[in-house]
């Protein structure tokens, strides 16, 4: 994906307050053997390109100056209540060096899984993403995870799937095999919930 920067030569909040009146975005791309670069970006073709979910799990090319680098969305700061882009970082990619990222799971087939079919259960999606390390060329967009075979009180957990080529887990507290999906059989009530516990002492009778 592409987008357009421009080199910010004003710094500071004041400064960073008039570019976001002129529906500007204040942002900076560091990283590299290069020295940071403060930009500053179009509030609504960055605004727009961050719905997107592979905006956030991509290489992207940023055309800065006439020059094409290929950098990768660090962080985003939002206004508190309003649907405004405050802030976003970048970092410039190296095509030799593996990167640390976190990548969309994408979760297929429920409806197909004996844990909905037969189970009715709640698929309950434990991660949403993983944290994973690999080289630029090998990033994928998102992981799917098949949830066909998965039964009522079972889960999945990351051993349980295959990886894209290239691609490792970084594992988090050292967890090395996360669970990623359960499936939760509800439980019904009881047929016998005002039974009185067995030894119980008998009701005392109407005044």
């Amino acid at each position: 994906m592409q987008f357009n920067a421009t080199p910010r030569s004003v710094q500071g909040t004041s400064a960073s307050r008039r570019l976001r009146r002129e529906s500007r975005v204040p942002a900076i791309v560091y990283g590299g053997k290069e020295q940071p670069i403060n930009i500053e970006l179009d509030h609504n073709e960055i605004f727009h390109a961050l719905r997107k979910e592979k905006f956030h799990a991509s290489i992207l090319d940023m055309q800065l100056e006439g020059k094409s680098q290929q950098v990768l969305l660090r962080s985003v700061q939002w206004h508190p209540f309003k649907q405004i882009v405050m802030h976003v970082d970048f970092q410039r990619v190296s095509a030799d060096q593996a990167l640390h990222t976190k990548v969309p799971l994408h979760f297929m087939n429920a409806e197909l899984s004996p844990a909905v079919k037969i189970s009715a259960a709640i698929i309950s999606h434990v991660l949403t993403d993983l944290d994973i390390s690999c080289l630029p060329a090998n990033l994928p967009e998102f992981i799917e995870v098949d949830l066909s075979k998965l039964v009522g009180g079972g889960s999945i957990h990351l051993a349980d799937i295959t990886l894209p080529s290239g691609v490792t887990h970084v594992p988090h507290r050292g967890d090395t095999n996360p669970v990623l999906v359960t499936a939760i059989v509800k439980g019904g009530a009881s047929d016998d919930a005002d039974a009185k516990p067995e030894g119980a002492a008998p009701a005392a009778p109407a005044a």
